[in-house]
């Protein structure tokens, strides 16, 4: 098959969060001999700067109603793949991908149609007649729109696959501010109140629908997990599935990992045991062998379910334990855990920022992981703590249920503690669950860990799951 992703960001090229893992990491494990794979990609400020590239073919067109676009695509050829850049620098040349400080550009929702216009433009210019594009949340939510209403013919025997990676951002847009989608008739059934709903768009119009954990998929259909979706997934329901994400072990692996001041594996602890005073050295805190550490690294938001962890820091520190949590964002959650920290210095460490290293050494020198979030469509921080033997404590939602096993539903296979209620009072009962494990059974607990450390849940099998469903629709 010749599958092409249309993709906003793709790790090692350009990343701001997890979907670039995905870019990158999905493509790599579905190349092979039978199947041609290549990426389009918007050939962004922080991307020319690293590579001066080509031309792959001359220069195009496209026009709507009150503009002409001229635009070239740039072309690399990375990890056996080739990726094509929409190089059109009045909306690509700027300093961040989809913001400048924390202010969204103005022009989001025309940049990103445009791009969508030209992959599919740019794929006739390069004479490649796809069999799937796998379109990749709301920034490339108008491609199967587009490919539904191409006159060409040119796309007939072409099928799109969309996949949400966060239904909380859906792309809503004026319609007076995309030129490129008002030369469509048929656009305007999807504007409501002057709005345009990209990934509303993308639901309606991709032939299939993916998700990024089987639980993400069924919280989809329900009013409460689906961001207001449900109803027009509810529509889709048969096109819709869960595909769970895979984990990079090549950077997360306590054997290897560069970023850590001793090794270790499910055998021998020795080396997990170093990591975690290096880690209360780092946060500042006492170096204690015996007390459980907490860890927590993530962006400071309501989503990763600080509403449930900051009322309980009272009465969670009257426990023997201490907490390190590293990460940036909302202004008042980071006020409420610094001033939290200035009075329990002996207990708890709050690093208000972020680096790789720091985030390791959590992964590697935690007794425990802390993820109580409120929606995870998928998660990946959980998937890191189980390889370093690092207990991860999530609540019952997304791709955390998926991951994790709970010994309260199969102690024989347990690999983590969970909670369902979206309350303070749940997540509190739960860290004194886990902490009830640690001190009084140490047997079990250590077998739990290393149950952990043998969990895998790798892209080969993701890009399997992948396969067959491109393989459904594939005509």
């Amino acid at each position: 098959m010749n599958i092409v992703f249309a993709i906003s960001e793709v790790e090692e090229l350009v990343k701001t969060g997890g979907l670039a893992d995905v870019g990158k990491a999905l493509p790599l494990a579905l190349k092979s001999p039978d199947h041609t794979i290549s990426i389009f990609l918007p050939y962004y400020r922080a991307i020319a700067e690293q590579f001066s590239l080509s031309e792959a073919c001359s220069s195009q067109t496209l026009f709507s109603e009150s503009k002409v676009y001229h635009y070239s695509l740039r072309q690399l050829h990375w990890h056996g793949i080739d990726i094509y850049f929409v190089d059109y620098p009045e909306y690509f040349d700027r300093d961040g991908l989809y913001n400048s400080a924390y202010e969204a550009f103005y022009d989001n929702g025309e940049r990103f149609s445009f791009f969508c216009g030209a992959v599919l433009n740019g794929l006739q210019a390069l004479g490649m007649q796809p069999d799937i594009i796998h379109c990749h949340d709301w920034h490339t939510a108008m491609l199967p729109f587009l490919l539904k209403n191409d006159r060409s013919g040119y796309f007939a025997n072409t099928r799109s696959v969309f996949t949400i990676h966060n239904a909380a951002f859906q792309g809503v847009h004026r319609i007076d501010e995309i030129p490129f989608l008002r030369q469509h008739p048929a656009i305007f059934q999807q504007v409501h109140g002057g709005y345009i709903n990209f990934l509303q768009s993308a639901i309606e119009c991709a032939d299939k629908i993916t998700t990024v954990s089987p639980n993400y998929a069924a919280e989809l259909l329900t009013d409460l997990g689906s961001h207001g979706l449900h109803d027009r997934l509810m529509q889709r329901q048969n096109d819709l599935s869960g595909i769970l994400n895979g984990c990079d072990y090549t950077q997360w692996d306590p054997l290897t990992d560069p970023y850590i001041p001793a090794h270790f594996d499910a055998g021998d602890f020795t080396g997990k045991a170093q990591c975690k005073s290096a880690l209360q050295k780092k946060s500042g805190l006492p170096v204690e062998p015996a007390i459980p550490v907490f860890g927590m690294v993530c962006r400071l938001t309501e989503q990763k379910g600080f509403g449930y962890l900051i009322p309980i820091l009272d009465r969670l520190i009257q426990h023997k334990l201490q907490l390190v949590i590293i990460g940036t964002g909302d202004p008042r959650v980071c006020q409420d855990l610094g001033e939290f920290a200035e009075q329990h210095p002996e207990q708890f460490s709050f690093i208000n920022g972020f680096s790789t290293e720091h985030a390791h050494l959590i992964e590697a020198g935690a007794d425990f992981f802390l993820m109580p979030s409120q929606f995870e469509p998928c998660g990946l921080n959980q998937m890191y703590s189980l390889a370093y033997g690092t207990v991860p404590i999530v609540r019952a939602v997304g791709g955390l249920k998926d991951t994790v096993v709970d010994p309260e539903y199969a102690p024989h296979s347990a690999t983590g503690f969970m909670f369902a209620e979206p309350t303070p009072e749940a997540l509190l009962t739960c860290i004194r669950r886990a902490l009830l494990a640690y001190h009084e059974c140490p047997v079990n607990f250590r077998e739990m860990v290393q149950r952990g450390m043998h969990t895998r849940f790798t892209w080969q099998a993701a890009a399997e799951q992948y396969l067959a469903l491109y393989q459904s629709i594939h005509h």
